[in-house]
């Protein structure tokens, strides 16, 4: 069994080392894709990672349709496909946890599986206490698949694990979903995450604001937004990881391997 992690980023220098670090010894190949028009410090950041960590495996991509054909020579094999965004510190512990049961087959039977997550609107300084919005109510992001369940999972895809066609092996099919985060409280999960989806990502943004995720980016592409078409449309982001009140949460034990590039 492998766990093969493939990472996402644009400018996303702030947050990269806890993604990383946070993740790496969950995984077997860790995967770092990094957009051709980043201008920050991510590259350089993650580079001088690979130094400590040689599992790390870092490219320049210029489309991401091809981020999903890095993984698709795994499907029908006993691998996990782990694909973690720029904004996602995960628990180092929690994660090591949860891969003894991964190990043990205790998830063999599913599709996909479904973790924890707090969408951070705030973050104090010292890194201890953050607030957003945690999943449940509000949806779950986390991806990890199960590629032995498939034999084929062929393009096109706007990027990896979106869109395509999925051939499954007898036994599975796409409703083989486990939802973990509705089961277990935050408090005892190990796949748990933070999505910092509403702060700061970079070095050189300005302001705490969330970026467009492919869904919004799909339902209003660019030339529509800069037209003012359709300006009564709700951002994804907002009508799917701002439900339920929002809370403060400990947040220090994701924060004990590094900290974040400008504190």
């Amino acid at each position: 069994m492998k766990i093969i992690g493939i990472v996402l980023v644009k400018n996303e220098d702030r947050f990269i080392e806890p993604v990383l670090r946070n993740i790496v010894d969950f995984c077997d190949e860790l995967i770092v894709l990094d957009d051709y028009l980043t201008r920050d410090n991510t590259g350089k950041i993650v580079k001088a990672l690979i130094k400590e960590e040689p599992k790390i495996v870092y490219k320049k991509i210029m489309r991401l349709v091809s981020s999903h054909e890095a993984i698709e020579k795994y499907a029908g094999t006993n691998t996990w496909i782990f694909a973690v965004d720029g904004d996602e510190i995960y628990d180092h512990d929690g994660l090591m946890r949860f891969r003894k049961r991964i190990e043990a087959g205790e998830f063999d039977k599913w599709w996909c599986i479904f973790g924890n997550v707090l969408n951070i609107s705030q973050i104090d300084d010292q890194l201890k206490t953050a607030e957003g919005y945690l999943a449940p109510p509000s949806r779950s992001m986390t991806k990890l698949y199960n590629f032995s369940a498939i034999d084929e999972w062929e393009g096109p895809c706007i990027e990896r694990l979106h869109g395509g066609t999925i051939h499954f092996r007898p036994g599975f099919d796409a409703s083989l979903r486990l939802d973990l985060h509705e089961k277990i409280d935050w408090d005892h999960a190990d796949y748990r995450c933070l999505h910092a989806c509403f702060v700061r990502r970079s070095s050189i943004d300005k302001n705490d604001e969330s970026r467009l995720d492919i869904m919004d980016r799909s339902a209003r592409p660019w030339w529509r937004r800069k037209l003012g078409i359709n300006k009564e449309y709700v951002p994804w982001k907002l009508r799917k990881y701002q439900r339920g009140a929002r809370v403060q949460v400990d947040v220090s034990d994701f924060f004990k391997l590094s900290t974040l590039s400008d504190t």
